[in-house]
Parts: C-alpha cells; sequence; structure tokens
C-alpha cells in the first residue's frame, strides 16, 4: 500500500478529521460503516476493488473503533 494511504487509527482518524474536516459524529460513523459492511453495494464493491480487502478491513476497524472512542454504539440498521 502507499504512502497516500493511512496505515493506522490514528493516522486514519487524523486525515478524517484534520485535513478533510469531517467530524466523526455517531450518525457519520454509523452511515458509513453500514455502506462498508454491505459488500453488495456498489460503492463497497468499487472500494475493494480499487484498494484491496485489506484496506477495506481496516476502514471498517478503524470506523469501529471510531465508534467505540465517541461513547456509544451507532446503530446500523433495523
Amino acid at each position: 500500500m502507499s504512502d497516500y494511504f493511512p496505515q493506522n487509527y490514528e493516522e486514519w482518524r487524523y486525515c478524517i478529521t484534520v485535513k478533510c474536516g469531517i467530524p466523526l459524529t455517531p450518525a457519520f460513523i454509523s452511515q458509513r460503516l453500514t455502506v462498508w459492511r454491505n459488500e453488495d453495494l456498489e460503492e463497497t464493491k468499487r472500494f475493494r476493488q480499487l484498494y484491496g480487502d485489506t484496506h477495506w478491513q481496516s476502514i471498517i476497524s478503524w470506523f469501529e473503533q471510531a465508534e467505540r472512542d465517541s461513547g456509544g454504539a451507532a446503530t446500523t440498521g433495523p
């Protein structure tokens, strides 16, 4: 994987919150986890094809850690 991609949670969180200016709110975390956990969605398929399953799994793991850090579990479905 390239140096352009975060290699750990701290780097990923910095990229999302500082470089991109996206707050990791429970709603945002929940929405992204819903997408990344659904292997049938076109967005998820494209991401996995472009960046590989290892990075995809890292992204899910980092969003799950952000969910824990936010003080509660975001809901991901009915």
